[in-house]
């Protein structure tokens, strides 16, 4: 890959290469598996060479066990390339299966296009879509609606397109609409409403219904009236969600090897120095969700950038431009550079990326709207201005030069290096078979004594958490959630710069190795919950103390904002709100908030409290249905999940009872892998890890 991701985090050999050579490399691992015929060109390269061997030799060893996939940026020859690759190695029908899907292609767009210029379109109607906004550079979209007739736009906000439009229908929010959805297997998904449109909207269902017919109706009743189903049959599918399909249908697709052959050798090559490479935002994807203020400030996963998007690069890259990055506090002053596609320019703040692949700059889409709601506006650039249609994943025909100016920019995360502490444990596969106590001997033991005598806590319920470093991809999910379920709020870019933003949980990100190409590791970071918590006997009014079950339990009409806890604090996870953040809240928002948490003022501290809400509320259900109150293991698995943990996709978080012997969260303590941070301060952390295994190929080592 070129840019440094989330998947390239999490595997075990990364490669980092431009990518125009991704096409290269597909093509010398066919030839070099006997895919394809041909001699290899990457020879002179001795690591991609390299990489290429093992690689085939992992591939003809594990044959219809393996699996190669191509990413979604790269052009249709390497796609036929992979799909020609699985089909030799027998992983066709096995690891890989192909369905028909029914996809519009780009091309319909520059046909519409060609129709608006034309005139000959009287009435243009946009469902929910902004290609004002993301429609290709080169297409001139904007331009051409406006020789349309008329044009209408349904959509949640007023948006680019919205704009253009002369006319805009206010669409429903999804959690207000009916709809339906069909997988690839043929199974039916029903979109069931949570609540009635607030304000009188309509959904997509509801306006294409009315353009068929001429008439209004419910979207429920279209929904019913396309499945076809009788009252019995819609009431077991409300109740089910799904109205299930037969066996899917397998599409035998064979790769023709000698066509493929044939677009491999007519396939362009490179020779841009500076290729350009559009990705999504990882937080609003194309900037569907821009307007979402949590998702600004939640840290982009690899810069841990908010509240704005840069343009990514190498060490070496930012050299070769003479581009810098200067550091300010939590902040720091970025270079400009610009960017010319096709005639099309756009400036963008760089941000320098350990890991990143030499040769290439990567822009974020998804920013700079000017046409949204008063959170998204004006934030960050805009790559859409430049993305052309014949580079949709990435352009080989971009000018890249240095601009004049610096810009203003804010992290989360100034410092990226764990300093030699073994704050992630983390060892390879063979180690660890080796040697599966690591994790403790990395621990410093020193002669270990508290000052105060110790608590019992061997008896009751005892709250803990254990994190699983191996399975965490560092996806911000349990962040978010966290936001959602603490009712935290928002701080903007300027409290960030100051080092104020209030999440209770954060995913530190390190590099490891090489500062041109390391690995990077992810760590869930909240209130460890501390036995012997250093903030409880440092605060003067008791605001902070502990619960008989284990709990480090805040009382926020208590606190006088002395923040002498958060200074005590090892691992720095209280927040502080200098501001009345939830000053003038509207009262649509108020709707917003958790009615079972506390919404705190100005001058409180606050951090994790492992959702005692949620503890409470399974306490008061397990008395009402007279299950043992006090005892171990009153409550029934999965009961009690924290936010964190019930919103993680890769189930890294488990909570729950630590003296119930059958509770998950017992039995991963007693694991190998398990360590407790900071074990020589003798704070005694409820929340513990299990540390990061990897399995590299020796052969690439």
């Amino acid at each position: 890959e070129s840019n440094f991701t989330l998947t390239g985090a999490m595997a075990d050999n990364r490669l980092r290469v431009k990518p125009s050579d991704v096409q290269t490399f597909v093509f010398d691992l066919a030839r070099e598996l006997g895919a394809i015929t041909g001699l290899k060109v990457l020879g002179q390269q001795d690591k991609q060479d390299k990489w290429i061997k093992a690689l085939a030799k992992d591939l003809q060893a594990t044959k219809g066990k393996s699996i190669v996939l191509a990413g979604p940026r790269q052009p249709a020859v390497v796609h036929a390339v992979v799909a020609l690759i699985n089909q030799a190695l027998g992983n066709a029908g096995e690891t890989v299966s192909y369905t028909k899907e029914e996809r519009r292609p780009l091309a319909a767009v520059k046909e519409l296009v060609a129709e608006l210029n034309s005139g000959a379109v009287k009435a243009l109607v946009v469902l929910g879509g902004n290609p004002v906004y993301d429609a290709p550079a080169d297409f001139g979209f904007a331009e051409a609606m406006k020789k349309a007739g008329n044009s209408i736009h349904l959509g949640a906000e007023v948006n680019e397109t919205a704009v253009a439009a002369k006319w805009h229908l206010p669409e429903s929010h999804y959690l207000e609409a009916w709809g339906d959805a069909a997988n690839v297997d043929g199974t039916v998904s029903v979109v069931q409403p949570l609540i009635e449109p607030l304000f009188g909207t309509k959904s997509a269902v509801e306006v294409a219904g009315f353009l068929v017919s001429g008439k209004w109706g419910k979207a429920v009743d279209l929904v019913k009236a396309q499945l076809k189903l009788d009252d019995a049959a819609w009431r077991k599918t409300l109740h089910d969600g799904v109205v299930a399909a037969g066996a899917p249908v397998a599409v035998k697709a064979n790769a023709d090897k000698t066509r493929v052959e044939a677009a491999v050798n007519s396939a362009p090559k490179s020779s841009t120095k500076i290729e350009v490479s559009f990705f999504p935002s990882a937080n609003f994807w194309d900037g569907r969700f821009a307007n979402n203020a949590w998702l600004h400030e939640a840290p982009e996963p690899m810069t841990k950038l908010v509240w704005d998007n840069a343009a990514l690069m190498s060490p070496k890259t930012a050299k070769e431009l003479q581009v810098e990055v200067i550091p300010d506090n939590v902040g720091m002053y970025a270079q400009r550079i610009t960017v010319e596609i096709g005639g099309q320019k756009v400036e963008a703040p760089v941000y320098v990326l350990p890991g990143h692949a030499d040769g290439v700059v990567t822009l974020t889409v998804g920013y700079g709207r000017t046409a949204i709601g008063r959170v998204g506006r004006g934030i960050g650039y805009n790559a859409f201005a430049v993305r052309p249609s014949t580079g949709m994943g990435f352009a080989t025909n971009g000018n890249v030069t240095k601009a004049a100016g610096t810009y203003y920019m804010v992290t989360t995360q100034e410092h990226h290096s764990q300093e030699g502490r073994p704050i992630v444990q983390e060892a390879s596969l063979a180690k660890f078979e080796k040697e599966p106590h690591f994790a403790k001997h990395e621990e410093e033991h020193v002669e270990l004594f508290s000052l105060f005598d110790p608590h019992d806590y061997s008896k009751g319920n005892q709250w803990g958490m254990s994190i699983d470093l191996n399975s965490c991809i560092g996806c911000n999910a349990c962040l978010l959630a966290c936001q959602s379920e603490n009712n935290i709020p928002v701080v903007g870019k300027e409290q960030v710069g100051k080092g104020r933003e209030m999440h209770w949980i954060r995913l530190d990100r390190y590099f490891t190795g090489d500062a041109e190409d390391p690995q990077a590791v992810y760590q869930p970071m909240a209130c460890q919950q501390c036995e012997n918590a250093p903030c409880e006997s440092v605060c003067p009014v008791a605001a902070t103390t502990h619960s008989p079950e284990g709990l480090n339990d805040m009382a926020y009409n208590r606190c006088v904002g002395t923040r002498y806890c958060a200074n005590n604090c090892p691992y720095k996870v209280r927040r502080f709100n200098y501001l009345n953040f939830h000053k003038d809240m509207e009262e649509i928002t108020k709707l917003s908030q958790n009615p079972d948490v506390s919404v705190r003022m100005r001058g409180v501290m606050e951090k994790c409290t492992y959702c005692v809400q949620r503890i409470q509320e399974a306490k008061i259900k397990s008395k009402a249905e007279g299950r043992a109150s006090g005892a171990p293991g009153p409550y029934k698995v999965g009961e009690i999940l924290t936010a964190c943990q019930q919103t993680c996709p890769a189930d890294a978080i488990t909570f729950g009872n630590i003296n119930d012997p059958e509770s998950k969260v017992a039995q991963l303590k007693k694991d190998h892998r398990n360590y407790s941070l900071l074990h020589e301060l003798n704070v005694k952390p409820r929340t513990t890890y299990l540390a990061k295994l990897r399995n590299p190929n020796p052969e690439l080592a």
